[in-house]
């Protein structure tokens, strides 16, 4: 018997090892503001909303859903824990009774979770295992008294997966009884070292409201939510659908710690969320989202689908007025395009990238006419949502000439748009009324065209 116990766990261990190749440790760069893998290549954090992946999918259907995530450059997949009632398809349940203390590892239920973290695995992304959701702390349910025990557990069960992240939290104000996350993050933290640790707050807030301090926070996460300007009317800062501002706020703490965007309007899932009668957001909104955010300096984006993030199903009661089945939502637009701002931002030198919108000459415009700019030492990005001509203050990088391009959120094709001296102001107008990406490069650096990984 004892031989056979250790021949499997060395087998477990050679399995996670042939993987770790595709994912592996996760840190923080040098410099505070980004993801890097250990080795110190670039983690660009792309991360789909996959909350109840857990409780509805099968293991094939998960396959599925994780394949086409993977082919579209999804590295992350954020799901749900527990969050009440937890049972998969199979009828097992997450805890007995309830209770986070008291893990049901009899009926399959926590061997189902392990074998979706391997085929996420398979496939090079990482699962942000929401550890509880929030509901389960308003109840009571995960308390002061059983929150080190279930963090234990899930350490001790999980730290030597390579494909881990640990988001805490979950659609809850981090001051709503507080000392629960402090006990699970630093319990996270000892026992688990080696995998990052934040926060999913409420929504338009952000877990630096509450958490930045703490030691075991790696790295900040906000909920920009589902709202338009004129219905975030209750907020702390009103920001409305402008995202880039809470980059902006968590950018300048210190010490530095890297942000993003967790949960923004998800594509197909009404504007304001409740009220099914209004416009739905839709793919150019999801592009909006992800493009100010990260030129604004945040280290990856989430994106979202109402129907994904359910994973509606037929004979499902749909919420918040979801209309597709999973199935068919896999293949929504917007999820086809977040990718192209990945593979933007590793086609140039990537630590080095600083927002800056010294560059922006002239007069801004506002709200969706608002032109946000990003640059390195020697290449600059500047991201038009609507279409309208702005002014860009060159000289802001290296070189007597730059190469200008204008690369497409939409498809993530570049077209050369001329060579230009670099100085002075200079004004461009974008092909067409959609959004684009104006990339002005040192003509010196002979970059490949944008979005070109090499």
């Amino acid at each position: 018997m004892k031989t056979a116990l250790a021949m499997a766990s060395l087998c477990a261990a050679i399995c996670f090892a042939a993987n770790a190749a595709d994912t592996g440790r996760l840190v923080v760069s040098p410099n505070g503001h980004f993801l890097q893998y250990q080795d110190g290549k670039p983690f660009f954090w792309l991360a789909d909303t996959a909350w109840l992946m857990f409780d509805r999918l099968t293991l094939d259907e998960m396959k599925t859903y994780l394949h086409d995530r993977h082919e579209k450059g999804f590295n992350v997949v954020q799901v749900m824990v527990i969050r009440g009632t937890d049972i998969d398809p199979s009828g097992s349940p997450a805890l007995i009774d309830e209770d986070p203390s008291k893990p049901d590892l009899a009926h399959g239920h926590w061997d189902h979770i392990d074998r979706a973290i391997s085929a996420a695995n398979d496939e090079g992304i990482y699962v942000g295992m929401v550890a509880a959701w929030g509901s389960e702390v308003k109840s009571g349910k995960l308390n002061e008294s059983n929150a080190k025990q279930y963090a234990t557990f899930l350490a001790r069960r999980y730290r030597d997966r390579p494909n881990i992240v640990w988001i805490l939290g979950g659609d809850i104000q981090g001051d709503i009884h507080p000392e629960v996350w402090r006990i699970m993050g630093t319990t996270l933290k000892a026992e688990d070292p080696n995998h990052l640790i934040t926060y999913h707050p409420f929504g338009r807030m952000q877990s630096s409201m509450w958490f930045h301090d703490e030691p075991w926070l790696d790295f900040n996460m906000f909920q920009s939510g589902h709202q338009r300007y004129d219905q975030d009317v209750s907020s702390p800062h009103k920001f409305g659908e402008d995202n880039w501002r809470y980059v902006a706020e968590d950018y300048a703490r210190k010490p530095a710690k890297p942000v993003l965007d967790a949960e923004p309007s998800y594509e197909g899932i009404p504007q304001g969320l409740h009220d099914t009668t209004q416009p739905y957001w839709g793919a150019a909104d999801a592009r909006r989202y992800a493009w100010w955010s990260v030129m604004a300096g945040a280290a990856g984006h989430t994106y979202g689908d109402n129907s994904i993030m359910q994973f509606l199903r037929k004979g499902d009661g749909p919420a918040y007025g979801a209309k597709t089945l999973w199935t068919e939502a896999m293949h929504d637009p917007g999820s086809g395009q977040i990718q192209y701002v990945k593979k933007l931002m590793l086609s140039r030198p990537y630590f080095e990238r600083i927002p800056d919108q010294s560059l922006i000459a002239g007069e801004n415009g506002t709200k969706h006419d608002y032109v946000i700019a990003t640059r390195g030492k020697n290449y600059l990005f500047a991201y038009d949502y609507s279409g309208k001509p702005f002014q860009i203050r060159m000289a802001g990088i290296t070189g007597k000439r730059v190469q200008a391009w204008w690369y497409s959120p939409r498809d993530g094709s570049a077209q050369k748009a001329g060579t230009l001296d670099n100085r002075g102001d200079h004004a461009f107008t974008p092909p067409d009324n959609n959004d684009w990406v104006l990339v002005l490069d040192d003509e010196a650096a002979k970059f490949p065209a944008p979005g070109t990984v090499r």
